[in-house]
């Protein structure tokens, strides 16, 4: 009778946590095609796409609300070992952080239709490249979680560098832009607030890779 209730417990469990993987997984999805279309709307002045990404944002939400809910009821109701818990405190983290970037990706959609866009980003290389790059960041966290790679975790990490020094680059030049050209100030001010979004969720996708790392081997991603 008690082994049958065990393989009961364990076999419940076990779909738990494929469900809350499965639900994380979804996440960051949507937060990958929720960066990539906010930089399209934006670029393309896409007004249309800018709706989608901000609708796009209310099902992260609903997800990650769900995420968390499985994640207490099942702390609650396995009693999980040192492993399993770990996995599920870290879940629970990463659901946090995928959130947020969905978050980061609907404040640059509400950017759309208040900058002249062939004036202030058709030749912006710097500013696409890095949300190209905050993008593929988000992309190979999710990679690095449904593989269980943290060899792709630490990638991610590696990346966050370019994101910062295009940030840093971005900062000066706009502002020396404002010098010269204060009518244009409530505009740049426009593009460094999308170009700091990116750079948050370049972190955020960092801290995503970290808590993947900690998942797989119960340390801390190393700074280095």
């Amino acid at each position: 009778m008690t082994n049958s209730g065990n393989k009961h417990t364990l076999s419940a469990f076990d779909e738990e946590m494929d469900k809350i993987r499965s639900l994380i997984s979804e996440m960051g999805s949507r937060a990958e095609s929720a960066v990539e279309g906010a930089m399209k709307a934006l670029l393309t002045n896409d007004m249309k796409l800018a709706k989608k990404i901000r609708h796009e944002d209310k099902i992260i939400d609903k997800l990650e609300k769900e995420v968390e809910r499985i994640i207490v009821q099942t702390i609650a109701l396995r009693a999980p070992m040192a492993d399993d818990l770990r996995e599920l405190i870290a879940a629970i983290k990463i659901s946090a952080v995928i959130e947020r970037i969905g978050d980061y990706s609907k404040n640059i959609a509400k950017r759309v239709g208040h900058l002249k866009t062939e004036d202030f980003l058709s030749d912006n290389n710097a500013l696409q490249r890095m949300g190209e790059i905050a993008g593929e960041m988000v992309s190979t966290a999710m990679e690095s979680y449904a593989k269980r790679d943290i060899d792709l975790a630490i990638a991610v990490t590696r990346r966050d560098d370019d994101v910062d020094q295009l940030y840093k680059e971005l900062f000066v030049d706009f502002v020396g832009f404002i010098a010269k050209h204060p009518e244009a100030a409530q505009e740049v001010a426009h593009l460094l607030f999308i170009s700091k979004n990116l750079e948050r969720i370049g972190d955020h996708s960092t801290t995503c890779a970290g808590m993947i790392y900690f998942t797989e081997t119960g340390e801390n991603l190393p700074d280095d």
